[in-house]
């Protein structure tokens, strides 16, 4: 059977880790059917676009898209093209696992857990007022009006949105993600102690999802800053976090960091039919070109995608291969190594090239 998959190069090192996971992924056996599509930078550059409808379109007629890492400005010009995508695809549920392979550099050993995160709500949403704008200052003086509460003139805000429906919906699937992959225990992050209708919500609402789970799923909460602080002191206590937007963005980069870093850190963004398959890592512009960087988090992301497709077996191959080589430590890229100088550093493509030699040696 043929999967036909939309390709999305990114921008950076995007189109080298992609090419890295499409070969690995192909070396699997497993057919499939790339369409290749454009977004960020060389889209706004061929097309005017940043996301092309185009691009969309493809996706939607595919069901199923691998995606590299695009440019997002900080704090100027356009928002996100991945929180775009994500809101026009309805990608409610954002999966970034975190595991420890042995052989990464890190603190922590035998690590293992899944971050599901509410993709569409939350800061997110993109609902900001400019300070200094004529709307922005009714909007703080009809808050005042109706809160008692003051507004300092000279703010920009933002508005944070979280609904039942948004929370019942990301809280069962982490359920059911746990069910379906062998997981024992969510639980649910908030600051519902100080956010009482917009965390508090989400909380409530996972409460009676969790419910329907009782006896077979074990549930537990927790407040987001104490979670930080549990995730450092003691990470092995816990399996599968679900959390709103902004804190389920943090406390992913927060478990990259105990499984040796974003080199390593696939992701998923899930809807009711579709999804959209991505490193977490950024694009790292000035890496561009060097067939320097790490490709295993792209590759990873690839053996999430062959999970989604129901290549079960091929995912178990990709993902042990890249097991071995990691394990091996003799062709990786540098930042596997503790000195840049050390023997065994090897390329972005050429770490590709080890991993899809042991796929052949399965």
């Amino acid at each position: 059977m043929s999967h036909k998959v939309t390709l999305i190069p990114g921008d950076g090192i995007g189109p080298e880790v992609s090419a890295a996971a499409r070969r690995c992924i192909e070396a699997t056996g497993v057919k499939i059917d790339w369409e290749e599509a454009l977004a960020g930078t060389e889209a706004l550059e061929k097309t005017g676009e940043l996301l092309p409808k185009s691009t969309i379109d493809s996706i939607k007629r595919n069901k199923v898209a691998l995606k590299g890492p695009i440019i997002t400005p900080i704090g100027e010009g356009f928002r996100s093209v991945n929180v775009a995508l994500r809101q026009a695809l309805d990608l409610y549920a954002c999966v970034r696992p975190a595991k420890t392979y042995p052989g990464v550099r890190s603190l922590y050993k035998n690590i293992d857990l899944v971050i599901v995160r509410e993709n569409s709500e939350d800061l997110y949403a993109g609902i900001e007022f400019e300070e200094g704008k004529s709307e922005t200052r009714k909007l703080i003086q009809e808050i005042a009006e109706a809160t008692k509460k003051k507004i300092r003139p000279d703010s920009g805000i933002s508005i944070k949105p979280i609904s039942k429906s948004g929370s019942e919906r990301i809280v069962k699937f982490a359920f059911e993600y746990a069910l379906e992959h062998n997981r024992k225990k969510v639980t649910i992050v908030h600051k519902a102690n100080i956010m009482k209708f917009t965390d508090g919500l989400f909380l409530k609402t996972g409460r009676e999802v969790a419910k329907d789970y009782a006896g077979r799923i074990a549930f537990g909460e927790s407040i987001v800053d104490n979670m930080c602080m549990q995730l450092v002191q003691k990470p092995h206590l816990y399996d599968v976090l679900v959390l709103p937007n902004l804190y389920g963005d943090i406390l992913s980069d927060l478990c990259a960091g105990l499984i040796g870093g974003l080199g390593i850190a696939p992701g998923a963004n899930i809807g009711k039919d579709m999804a959209v398959f991505e490193a977490v890592h950024g694009s790292a512009p000035k890496y561009k070109g060097l067939n320097k960087v790490n490709p295993t988090a792209m590759i990873l992301s690839g053996v999430l995608m062959l999970e989604y497709l129901k290549e079960d077996r091929a995912a178990r191959i990709l993902e042990n291969a890249v097991k071995e080589v990691i394990s091996e430590g003799k062709e990786v890229t540098y930042d596997f190594k503790p000195s840049p100088s050390e023997s065994g550093i090897v390329g972005t493509a050429q770490m590709a090239d080890a991993i899809i030699q042991k796929i052949k040696e399965k």
